[in-house]
């Protein structure tokens, strides 16, 4: 099996062209939203033109206003959550033949880029029954997944930026994950994830809510803290969770709420349902969403 080379980056952070060898493929990666800093044209249109002819395919399922422009590129498979809830379904063998030979795949660092890499290294092919059907339930949010996926969705929470770690995965799942010599690896990294479980639930108890708005104030956080589960927590209680600290508020409904927290900010790009901004506008936030 070959393998490609491998990176990895945000929608509002992402490697330059110059260092990415070869023919590109990108997965799970959205356009940048106009927030914080970051904007399309400062990062995805500049990767997109960076890398020009050598951008081989760019598949993701993140809304984006922006996703219009590229609707008559072939290269370009651009979907929104609603269509499709995770990436690796959108990974098929006539999509990697179509895109010809890559030299790297640059992805997102959760369970939904990472096997989604892991396919197309398998040439579109699942890395294990199921396997598309568990990135849905984790990307989403909603359903069970399998307890190996959702051991390797702990692992990664637990470690965000383990560039190391992202490559195991990749591995193992392109390998059809059998190699159980690495579960090992993987359990040691999920079990960090309860300390920062039990910091997001302290945290939990303080949610005030205010018409559809769950409000925590994670300034008083003692550590890390899983911020995912914070705010799935908070949405258990109000239709929009809100946690702040000194620096960032992000939001979150359910991606099948109907929910539009761009439109309701002001905010052009980006995911309707999560969103992030400078702690600047907390109050413009709570007055607009309560």
């Amino acid at each position: 099996m070959r393998y490609p080379h491998l990176a990895f980056g945000t929608p509002r952070k992402l490697p330059p062209a110059e260092r990415l060898p070869g023919r590109v493929v990108v997965l799970d990666i959205a356009f940048a939203a106009d927030v914080q800093g970051a904007s399309f044209e400062g990062v995805t249109r500049k990767l997109i033109d960076g890398l020009g002819d050598r951008l081989a395919m760019w598949i993701d399922h993140h809304d984006h206003e922006r996703h219009a422009e590229y609707a008559h590129d072939p290269r370009f498979v651009l979907r929104t959550k609603r269509e499709h809830g995770a990436c690796p379904e959108l990974v098929t063998p006539e999509r990697v033949a179509a895109a010809g030979p890559i030299d790297t795949i640059l992805c997102h660092g959760d369970f939904d880029g990472l096997c989604s890499a892991a396919k197309w290294i398998r040439g579109g092919v699942e890395p294990y029954p199921g396997a598309d059907e568990d990135a849905r339930a984790i990307d989403t949010r909603l359903g069970t997944p399998g307890p190996l996926a959702d051991l390797l969705d702990r692992a990664l929470r637990a470690r965000p930026r383990d560039e190391a770690l992202f490559g195991l995965v990749v591995r193992f799942l392109a390998e059809g994950a059998t190699d159980t010599g690495l579960l090992a690896t993987f359990r040691a990294a999920a079990d960090e994830l309860r300390a920062l479980e039990e910091e997001a639930r302290r945290l939990a108890r303080g949610y005030t809510v205010d018409g559809r708005l769950a409000i925590c104030d994670a300034r008083g956080r003692r550590g890390p803290y899983d911020k995912t589960l914070l705010l799935l927590l908070g949405q258990q209680r109000a239709p929009i969770a809100l946690v702040h600290d000194e620096s960032t508020v992000t939001l979150a409904a359910r991606f099948d709420s109907g929910i539009d927290l761009l439109r309701e900010l002001g905010i052009e790009g980006g995911m309707p349902t999560r969103v992030s901004v400078g702690v600047d506008r907390l109050d413009e936030a709570i007055r607009k969403l309560r």
